[in-house]
C-alpha cells in the first residue's frame, strides 16, 4: 500500500490564475518545489487532482491541460519535486457545451479522479491525504476518506476567516487541518507521521 498526497493544482501549486491553461501564465507558488520535495523523500507520492471546466466551456482543449502538465514537471523535476500522475476532470455539468457538458464522477467534491489513482497506486487511505484551498477539495477527500487540509494560499484564507468570523469551532470544521501554505501542509502531515509511528 502506498501513501499517497492528493494535491488541487490551482491556488495551491500555482498562483490563481482564471481558467490557467498558458504556460507563460504558469507562477509556482513559493514554498511548493521545497514541500513537494520534502513529502517524496519522507516516501509519499504526489498526484494532483484538478477540475478543469474551461476544457468544458470551450475556453481551450484538453491538450492545452496536458501539456501544461507536462510544463509543470519540467519545472518542478529538476528540484527533486515532481509530480508523479496529474488526473483531471474535463466536464461541467451545466456550462460545458457537446461532450463535455455531463454530470460525472470525477468532478470534485465527487471521487472519480481519486478512482483513476486507483488504478496505478495502491493508495492506503488511512495514511493518505487531500490539500487544496476550496470546500470541493477537501469534501472530495472526505468523501473519499483521507485526511484532509485546507491551505491559505487561494482561496483557502478567505474560506478560513469567514469560518471564524462565524464562529465556527475548531473540531466542527470539516477538514482535518489548515495550514497558510504548502511547507506548512507538509510539516503538519510529517510531524502526525511521525507521531503516529512513535504509538506503534
Amino acid at each position: 500500500m502506498e501513501r499517497v498526497i492528493f494535491l488541487d493544482r490551482d491556488g495551491t501549486l500555482n498562483e490563481e490564475v482564471h481558467y490557467l491553461h498558458r504556460k507563460e501564465d504558469l507562477k509556482i507558488l513559493e514554498g511548493v518545489p521545497e514541500a513537494i520535495r520534502m513529502l517524496k523523500e519522507a516516501g509519499y507520492k504526489i498526484v494532483v487532482v484538478t477540475n478543469q471546466a474551461g476544457v468544458a466551456r470551450g475556453y481551450f482543449p484538453e491538450s492545452d491541460v496536458q501539456e501544461l502538465h507536462q510544463y509543470i514537471n519540467e519545472c518542478l523535476s529538476p528540484l527533486g519535486a515532481g509530480i508523479d500522475y496529474f488526473f483531471y476532470c474535463p466536464h461541467h455539468p451545466v456550462c460545458g457545451q457537446g461532450i463535455y457538458k455531463k454530470e460525472c464522477r470525477c468532478r470534485k467534491p465527487d471521487t472519480g479522479m481519486f478512482e483513476m489513482a486507483e488504478q496505478v497506486l495502491q493508495v492506503d487511505k488511512s495514511r493518505s491525504w487531500m490539500i487544496g484551498d476550496k470546500w470541493s477539495d477537501v469534501e472530495a477527500g472526505k468523501n473519499y476518506g483521507v485526511y484532509t487540509i485546507l491551505v491559505g494560499t487561494g482561496y483557502g484564507s478567505q474560506i478560513r476567516k469567514e469560518q471564524m468570523e462565524n464562529g465556527c469551532e475548531e473540531r466542527s470544521l470539516p477538514y482535518d487541518f489548515y495550514a497558510e501554505t504548502l511547507i506548512d501542509a507538509a510539516c503538519k502531515i510529517l510531524k502526525s507521521e511521525y507521531e503516529s509511528r512513535s504509538l506503534r
